[in-house]
């Protein structure tokens, strides 16, 4: 399995998302979609990252 490129432009610090890099703190994304789940967005716990993937378990 070749190993996920990283993009240092999304900084992520979710090690449960398929998508982290793993040894460092950046997406593997190209881009990622932030959503919001409150008719008005005006704190960061209104939004949430839609390309999140949760690890499965092996």
């Amino acid at each position: 399995m070749q190993p996920k490129e990283i993009n240092r432009c999304i900084c992520c610090d979710v090690s449960e998302c398929m998508h982290h890099a793993g040894a460092e703190d950046y997406c593997t994304l190209n881009t990622i979609r932030v959503e919001k789940h409150e008719a008005h967005a005006d704190q960061c716990k209104c939004t949430d990252c839609a390309s999140f993937e949760c690890k499965t378990s092996m």
